[in-house]
């Protein structure tokens, strides 16, 4: 086996994501061959040397697991770090599922689609900002936006940690037909002071918001920025995924061909001819001359 960054190798291994793993790489918890790493640009063969990660040594699994999760308000998204006591998504999952960890994370109080694997790889190309791969929110507000607020959160919003992108934003007349709503019947285990209650809001207007990133609470804070009172978020997908299928609470493991939508979306790279870059005008040139040359001309 070739070298690779630390942080790749423990994210293929599926201790967490590649960057969680430079966190744990940071922070000194990560040894090889018995001595302590903390530079990020670190390179090692995992089949030449021994890594241990909180005194722990890494194993590969022969084949990754992927879940679809919906997940209900009052749980944690987030299954490393400080919890608290309080519960996680990994709960809801069959027993004897490995370690894990959540591609988009939501926030306590959010609800949704959350796709947990121990595919480093695929979880790195889901999550970095470069690859801008589309996830789909149905937003419950107070009231019906005005035509400036929507036109800002269309072209993006100036927050504390930058200018968002620009997002799709609409009013949805309808949700989709298998978005099945929690109604506030179970707890899943999640306290009320955790953000669980036993009516959750269902008076509003809908909007149907698309975003290519993923800042942090962004949609809370696009909302706060313009204005808007949100008092609802449920994510229903994530690329070709969605809640189809699944009520509040319930983990379903993905069939391959969905592992295999996956796939092929962040296996896909930027169109040329689109990317503005001086080779894609003169691939455009090209083209354009060869089809208006009379020999093409039929």
């Amino acid at each position: 086996m070739t070298e690779e960054r630390l942080q790749k190798v423990l994210a293929t291994a599926g201790i967490a994501s590649r960057r969680a793993s430079e966190k744990l790489i940071t922070s000194g918890r990560v040894r090889v061959d018995g001595n302590v790493v903390t530079a990020l640009g670190t390179k090692v063969d995992p089949e030449r040397v021994s890594i241990t990660v909180d005194g722990q040594p890494l194993r590969f699994s022969e084949s990754n697991v992927y879940f679809r999760v919906y997940k209900p308000r009052g749980l944690l998204s987030d299954i490393g770090g400080n919890r608290r006591g309080r519960r996680t998504v990994a709960h809801l999952l069959p027993g004897g599922t490995p370690r894990v960890f959540p591609v988009g994370r939501l926030d306590l109080n959010s609800e949704g689609l959350v796709l947990l694997t121990d595919d480093g790889a695929l979880t790195n190309r889901l999550t970095h900002p470069r690859f801008a791969h589309p996830k789909t929110y149905y937003v419950l507000v107070a009231h019906r936006p005005s035509t400036a607020a929507l036109v800002q959160l269309r072209e993006g919003v100036e927050l504390d940690s930058g200018r968002t992108a620009p997002a799709s934003v609409e009013i949805a007349d309808n949700l989709p037909a298998r978005l099945v709503l929690d109604k506030g019947t179970q707890s899943f285990g999640a306290a009320a002071e955790d953000g669980w209650k036993s009516a959750p809001p269902d008076k509003g207007v809908w909007l149907r918001i698309v975003l290519r990133e993923g800042k942090k609470r962004q949609i809370r804070h696009m909302a706060a920025a313009v204005g808007i009172s949100l008092r609802r978020l449920i994510r229903w997908s994530i690329g070709p995924l969605t809640l189809e299928g699944l009520e509040p609470g319930m983990a379903r493991a993905l069939t391959q061909g969905e592992v295999g939508a996956l796939k092929q979306m962040v296996g896909k790279r930027p169109d040329r001819r689109q990317s503005g870059s001086r080779q894609g005008r003169r691939a455009d040139r090209s083209r354009s001359r060869r089809r208006s040359s009379p020999r093409n001309r039929r």
